[in-house]
């Protein structure tokens, strides 16, 4: 998996370095095992290493130069190294070229070059694209970038810079890039986070653009024809990129959810518009759901409560899986979601159904992403920028987004309507008295951090929360955690209970209350600890269990939102407890967007 990786840029008046570094410092979400920059000078100076970038800035040299690149990398070709870290550069350091995506043929490309007499100096594949530029290059970096994409098979966001010219090249195919201008000159970044709040309008790149930047303007070309895309505003400011007095970004994320469940209703407030815009008419009888993760916790509520309000039967697909299907299953409608709108095997599943006649629909959190161009709609969610790794906030708002699109669909009953749409004005007061009382929640980590292995276990809707859950406590926390339905630890895992094992038991007080209270008891026979999650006016285990955690009540659909928030604060309160990184955990990236 990557182009996980950040890549960042800079030309106007004012020095480069900063202006890429605190780029590449908003960008680390999406891979932070090695970073570095270019900097246009009298030599070119290239400085990168395997530090994240607040060590780099302050390893780095005084830079004086307005025009440079720089790159924040999760490894993929190569091992954590500083000669596999970017820019890559050409034999003799002239040419400067940062990469995001794969390249497929980059042996061939490798063999031919070295064949020609070209030095290299990594084990990346990226390193393929400055050696090719230098191949081409006549004293034009854009006419010999074009004609090196022009060998390369795969996917990029790609910018480049030579010590001969004023000017920046950038090109996209299948990777994000995007355009921030400001009164100073131009910022490239792989997303808007990586502008900042400094642009005064933001350019979305396309696939096959290549623009040519320099201090006054930028041109954009595509299949060598001069293309104009239009700005678009800057909907971002410091405030939603900082922590905000929080000590990492996911507890400010978590924090932040009862103010998005209320921009989540007010977005999807007019349940005709809603439906009639999107998905649910006379001709849908039949619905896929496709994603990946955290995503695809969300769209397995999302299969429960569908189903339930309105009958039509939902496909649920794990989007790395049907992308390689032989055989598509068509139903009338699909929706795909991706929190980033990047995530590649959820692209390329929701082509793939496109191609099958499949009207598609993307569930996203980033305006104008590229899931978003490729679906026939889009349903936005107003989350506004998650950077921690983990998702906490943007899982919440798929499901609400998931609930009121069911709630728009003309045969659920008026009645469970209403009760519902009234419980969810209630819910963001609910999820503040969850985060008012989250003392309690880190009282009962100390059960689950010293624990050899953790089991989240849950019945009908909550199930996908169990699994959530466990997914949290791996990311973040690095313990062995797996959710289950509780039916069916009677069918396997029952083998693996024993006294250093604990149970999160998600208990929502409805039709399953009696066999989730049986596999309780059974659990606790085996000597495991068990810490339950249920309602506050639940009297069934009182003492009986080692942590009782009470939130409060609501209707029994809803009661995934609540119990989401509770397995949040666990896993982050376990991953404190243990000393882990919990906003940019090992191995991991924010934005899986290739395979």
């Amino acid at each position: 998996m990557t182009f996980m990786c950040g890549i960042a840029g800079y030309i106007g008046i004012k020095p480069a370095k900063e202006i890429l570094l605190d780029s590449l410092s908003r960008l680390e979400y999406r891979g932070y095992d090695s970073c570095g920059i270019a900097v246009r000078g009298s030599p070119l100076t290239i400085f990168k290493g395997t530090s994240r970038v607040g060590h780099l800035r302050l390893q780095s040299p005084e830079l004086g130069g307005t025009i440079g690149i720089g790159h924040t990398r999760w490894a993929t070709h190569g091992e954590v190294s500083a000669a596999n870290a970017h820019p890559h550069t050409d034999c003799h350091h002239k040419i400067a070229v940062v990469h995001n995506g794969i390249i497929s043929n980059y042996r061939e490309l490798r063999k031919l070059l070295k064949d020609e007499g070209h030095t290299f100096r990594s084990e990346t594949d990226s390193e393929v694209l400055p050696h090719l530029v230098e191949k081409f290059y006549r004293g034009d970096i854009e006419s010999a970038l074009r004609q090196a994409l022009g060998l390369i098979e795969g996917t990029y966001a790609v910018l480049a810079v030579t010590e001969h010219e004023d000017r920046v090249v950038a090109a996209r195919n299948g990777s994000p890039l995007v355009v921030g201008v400001c009164s100073d000159g131009f910022i490239f970044a792989s997303d808007v986070l990586g502008i900042g709040a400094q642009a005064e309008s933001i350019v979305y790149l396309e696939d096959g653009d290549i623009a040519i930047c320099d201090k006054r303007q930028i041109k954009i070309t595509n299949e060598g024809k001069t293309v104009q895309r239009i700005p678009s505003s800057v909907h971002l400011n410091a405030l939603m990129i900082e922590k905000g007095g929080f000590e990492h970004y996911m507890l400010k994320e978590i924090n932040e959810q009862p103010e998005v469940v209320r921009a989540c209703l007010r977005a999807y407030s007019d349940p005709p518009r809603f439906r009639n815009q999107l998905i649910f008419d006379s001709t849908t009888d039949s619905l896929t759901l496709t994603a990946c993760g955290t995503s695809y916790h969300a769209a397995e509520v999302g299969k429960f409560i569908i189903e339930e309000l309105t009958g039509i039967p939902v496909r649920l697909e794990i989007a790395s899986e049907i992308r390689h299907r032989p055989t598509i299953i068509k139903t009338a409608k699909a929706i795909g979601l991706s929190q980033s709108g990047e995530t590649a095997d959820v692209l390329t599943s929701l082509k793939r159904m496109k191609e099958a006649g499949i009207e598609t629909i993307a569930l996203t959190n980033v305006f104008q992403s590229s899931i978003s161009r490729i679906a026939d709609d889009t349903i936005y969610i107003p989350a506004g920028p998650e950077v921690a790794v983990a998702a906490t906030k943007t899982f919440v708002a798929q499901i609400i987004a998931l609930i009121k699109l069911a709630l728009a669909h003309q045969s659920v009953d008026r009645t469970m309507r209403d009760q519902i749409n009234l419980e969810l004005e209630r819910i963001p007061h609910k999820i503040q008295q969850i985060l008012d009382n989250r003392h309690l929640i880190k009282q009962a980590t100390s059960l689950v951090a010293a624990a050899d292995q953790v089991f989240f276990i849950a019945k009908g809707v909550n199930v996908p929360i169990a699994l959530e859950g466990a997914l949290k406590a791996k990311e973040i926390a690095y313990i062995n955690a797996e959710g289950f339905c509780a039916g069916e630890l009677k069918h396997g895992p029952f083998a693996l209970l024993s006294p250093s094992s604990t149970v999160i038991a998600i208990i929502a007080g409805d039709e399953n209350q009696a066999s989730i209270t049986a596999s309780v008891r059974e659990i606790q026979a085996r000597k495991s600890k068990v810490v339950c999650i249920t309602r506050e006016n639940d009297s069934t285990f009182n003492d009986s269990t080692d942590n009782i955690l009470r939130i409060p009540s609501t209707h029994r659909l809803l009661s995934p939102i609540l119990n989401a928030v509770v397995v949040q604060l666990l896993a982050y309160y376990t991953a404190e407890a243990r000393g882990c990184p919990i906003d940019f955990p090992r191995n991991l990236a924010k934005s899986v967007t290739v395979e």
